[in-house]
């Protein structure tokens, strides 16, 4: 839930001006600089900045000393005076250098977008792991930034966070300050790996099956996730609403059960510390069976949301086009007419068929029930199914297949019991040759 507004702030979008028909700029990735900004002050509002202002500066060519050209960075000047706000959000990745000087000419803070984005992971990571993870990026921002600042020697950048108080004044010696803990972050963040990898080894040994939700911030996972699973994981209109994984279980349409992992959401210009520091969750995305790409269709920035998703898949290994693993579920099609429906269905089917596409309503539950059979089929196609008998009174065999199988249908006849079970391949073997099990006609 958010808190009072903590400080007034203006929110620059200084995006470089594109020629038309740039062959190096894939036409999906391109965005809409109104939506740009509005997703910019989005992300201000989430850790209780009052945005009193927010404003397009563009950039003919970016500029090494201030990013901005020095007439803008004058014109800025009397606004940010004339507004009287403590800090600048810069909508774009500023080096060093180009923060210090821009803090100098405005003589106020200035927040990049990564800073920003770091920012809000620090507040709302609630878990350890989470809080280790964050942190991990924040020290490796923080280490290229350990430069004089715009008020003397009274702060230096160093330490965790970015919107204010005083620092170390020994930049060594923050550097080695900072670089000894990022070291002791690591060695954590290793254990969690180990730890996840426990713990997903002992999910291979159910007959349960992975299924990942990953999607743009504010595409609707987290209200997807708790109308599959009847979960109460915090939903809001918000960016980054969560951060923390969560696991729930996931009833299939025949009685079969799945894992259902939701994730971080992603955003353009993701920052590097941040993937990297996060790979230990997203390996819940890597080791998935089925990775459901949910996607706002109603936002006017969908394809290029879309490519900035697959764009960190592909940093996961997971190849977006080539994966039969990739279910795009097309959300929030209550927001739509009949009409424009019907126009959403047709550009679906002429899609190609590698991505199957399922348009639902995450907030009504409109095609969700479409979306679990697809699930079903897709976790599946991926198993054997097989036919068996076993002795009623055979307890250890009856509880053996009830773990380490999917059981779709048993009946007791004559003191046996018929059963259908649905295995991995892995176990294939296993049931034929110790309990005569036969795949199922077709």
């Amino acid at each position: 839930m958010r808190g009072e507004p903590t400080g007034r702030a203006i929110v620059i979008g200084p995006y470089v001006r594109t020629r038309g028909g740039d062959a190096e700029t894939p036409r999906r990735s391109v965005r809409n600089t109104d939506a740009r900004l509005d997703e910019a002050a989005g992300l201000a509002r989430a850790i209780d900045l009052h945005v009193v202002r927010a404003i397009v500066a563009p950039v003919s060519q970016i500029r090494p000393a201030t990013y901005l050209g020095k007439g803008k960075v004058e014109e800025l000047k009397g606004l940010i005076a004339a507004d009287g706000v403590g800090l600048v959000v810069m909508d774009c990745a500023l080096s060093p250098i180009q923060q210090r000087n821009l803090e100098k000419a405005w003589s106020t803070k200035v927040l990049d977008r990564t800073g920003l984005i770091l920012e809000i992971f620090g507040r709302r990571a609630k878990t350890k792991e989470g809080a280790l993870q964050v942190e991990l990026a924040h020290l490796n921002y923080q280490r290229s930034r350990l430069v004089r600042s715009w008020t003397h020697l009274e702060r230096q950048r160093g330490g965790f966070g970015f919107m204010g108080g005083p620092g170390e004044t020994q930049i060594e010696a923050d550097r080695r300050l900072i670089g000894d803990r990022i070291t002791r972050l690591e060695n954590d963040l290793k254990k969690v790996q180990a730890t996840r990898r426990l713990h997903r080894a002992g999910r291979q040994r159910v007959p349960y099956r992975m299924v990942a939700l990953v999607g743009y911030t504010n595409a609707g996972k987290s209200t997807l996730f708790n109308r599959l699973t009847r979960a109460d994981v915090q939903a809001a209109d918000m960016l980054f609403a969560t951060l923390d994984p969560t696991l729930r279980s996931l009833a299939l349409p025949h009685g079969g059960k799945a894992m259902l992992s939701d994730t971080v959401g992603f955003i353009s210009n993701l920052p590097t510390q941040l993937v990297a520091a996060f790979r230990a969750t997203l390996e819940e995305v890597m080791e998935a069976d089925v990775v459901l790409h949910v996607r706002d269709i109603s936002h006017e920035d969908t394809e290029a949301q879309q490519h900035d998703v697959e764009t960190v898949l592909h940093q996961l290994g997971i190849d977006p086009d080539g994966s039969a693993r990739i279910i795009e579920v097309w959300n929030k099609i209550d927001r739509f007419d009949v009409d424009q429906r019907k126009d959403l269905e047709n550009v679906a089917a002429r899609r190609s068929t590698d991505v199957p596409r399922f348009l639902v309503s995450a907030e009504t539950g409109e095609g969700v029930e479409t979306l679990l059979a697809a699930i079903e089929d897709r976790l599946a196609a991926t198993r054997t199914t097989l036919d068996l008998s076993v002795d009623a009174s055979d307890g250890a065999a009856i509880s053996w297949l009830h773990r380490n199988s999917e059981v779709l249908a048993k009946e007791l006849r004559d003191g046996r019991y018929d059963m259908t079970v649905r295995v991995d391949e892995t176990k294939r073997d296993i049931l034929v040759n110790r309990y005569g099990a036969a795949p199922r006609p077709l």
